[in-house]
């Protein structure tokens, strides 16, 4: 399939060099032109996949037309709070496109849509209605780069449309699974990264495997709560995209989201930390996008506001660990 990937990050990059592993026509979309024209000589993503050979027939481009125009599979890896505006840049140039992938994970600050709700605002603002597919789950770019087993789903509204992606993408060492629960699957790709926030935060303190495994527990509660208060399924939170994720993601030292919670328990200013970075923890603006809509939808999220009072207001961790332990006590269902 002739398929142009927009978004050279870690991830866009790995799922890019997927495709071509698989036997895709594969053409990668980067911002930075000084970059494309380094992977054009080195197969190599030095900024955020370095020490990484990308496939030999991996193409690259600077141009969002030639990556799009003439596709017939676009998949967008732009960090959440962009893809709206890298949408905006795209649409006239996807007339040849069967099906719009996106491997975002995020919920967009302000509008507090998921990114499929802003893709398909989007679309319908200049009267354009394509077959969409998100895909998520528990999946390290590094790893996935380096041929390691990995499951992901991808998920649609039509199950036609999630099968097809999943042939599309599936190789020797790339499982993709499907669903048909798309806000569910978007709400564990996006809320995951909170809480790899938050057990970040509890590692950087010197807590231990108890701590952790109380904030993965609770944290895939508070999720499961939000996403069926928006219209999500639970049981989706039981699969990839929801536990297999979550864990991933607040146990793995690949998350970049639990790296910014390890340095802030330690003491770190989210500022300095986020300076240090060349590549985005999209749980730092996810967090006040949560934070908002538990507000909005009336859902306890002791977590996720926790993590936003440490983010947002500089509260202290240790504070935070000791008001979410002081809660009224309850029943755990």
């Amino acid at each position: 399939m002739n398929i142009g990937v927009v978004g050279a990050g870690s991830w866009g990059s790995a799922l890019a060099d997927l495709l071509a592993r698989i036997g895709h026509q594969v053409t990668l979309w980067a911002f930075e032109k000084d970059l494309v024209e380094r992977m054009r000589a080195t197969r190599e993503n030095d900024l955020f996949l370095p020490d990484i050979n990308l496939h030999k027939d991996l193409q690259f481009t600077n141009s969002l037309a030639e990556a799009v125009g003439g596709r017939e599979l676009v998949l967008l890896v732009s960090p959440s709070q962009l893809l709206r505006r890298v949408l905006r840049e795209l649409l006239p140039h996807l007339a040849d496109v069967k099906v719009l992938v996106s491997a975002a994970k995020g919920i967009e600050n302000d509008s507090l849509m998921t990114m499929s709700q802003v893709i398909e605002a989007e679309l319908a603002a200049v009267g354009r209605k394509l077959p969409l597919a998100f895909l998520s789950g528990p999946s390290f770019a590094r790893e996935v780069a380096g041929g390691l087993p990995t499951a992901v789903v991808a998920a649609a509204e039509d199950l036609a449309v999630a099968e097809l992606v999943q042939k599309i993408f599936s190789g020797e060492r790339f499982r993709v699974y499907t669903n048909t629960d798309v806000i569910g699957i978007e709400f564990g790709g996006a809320l995951k990264n909170v809480m790899a926030l938050a057990a970040g935060i509890a590692d950087g303190l010197g807590f231990g495997a108890n701590t952790r495994a109380a904030l993965i527990t609770r944290g895939l509660s508070e999720m499961t709560r939000l996403g069926v208060a928006a219209g999500a399924r639970p049981e989706t939170f039981a699969g990839l995209a929801g536990m297999g994720d979550l864990v991933l993601t607040c146990t793995g030292n690949l998350s970049r989201n639990r790296t910014v919670g390890l340095e802030l328990g330690r003491g770190r200013s989210l500022v300095d930390i986020l300076a240090g970075m060349n590549m985005v923890a999209e749980g730092v603006k996810t967090t006040i996008s949560t934070y908002q809509l538990a507000a909005k939808l009336k859902v306890s999220a002791p977590i996720t506001e926790q993590v936003y009072k440490i983010l947002e207001e500089g509260k202290d961790p240790r504070q935070a660990v000791t008001d979410l332990l002081r809660r009224s006590l309850k029943s755990e269902v």
